[in-house]
């Protein structure tokens, strides 16, 4: 079985009335990290707990992930996000499996129906 992705997810906490600024931010910085050829793709999400974001990041492999991790461009990515941040964490791992969805324009009712 092929390793799969390397995945990178951040826990962000964000100053009190910050939030709409780093997320206008988070996305005029994206590309610094979703440019490097070896990201597959990144998210932010925020969470029910008011002023945390979820960060995560998919990697074709974790010695690409940590070359980008001690680049300049990363830095200068933190850097910019870096002024909203109160708190935070950061956790990898390894993406074991993968299934693919089936979202289209059907209803439940239809779904529920095809057995």
């Amino acid at each position: 079985m092929a390793e799969g992705p390397f995945r990178v997810m951040l826990r962000m906490q964000i100053k009190p009335g910050m939030q709409e600024e780093f997320e206008r931010v988070w996305l005029e910085v994206g590309d610094s990290v979703t440019s490097h050829p070896a990201n597959l793709g990144q998210w932010l999400s925020r969470d029910e707990e008011e002023g945390v974001y979820w960060i995560v990041s998919d990697w074709v492999d974790e010695p690409r992930f940590r070359e980008f991790e001690h680049s300049d461009r990363h830095l200068e990515h933190r850097t910019r996000l870096h002024p909203y941040r109160s708190g935070g964490s950061m956790t990898t791992m390894r993406v074991v499996a993968h299934l693919s969805g089936a979202a289209s324009a059907g209803s439940h009712g239809e779904w529920a129906g095809v057995r």
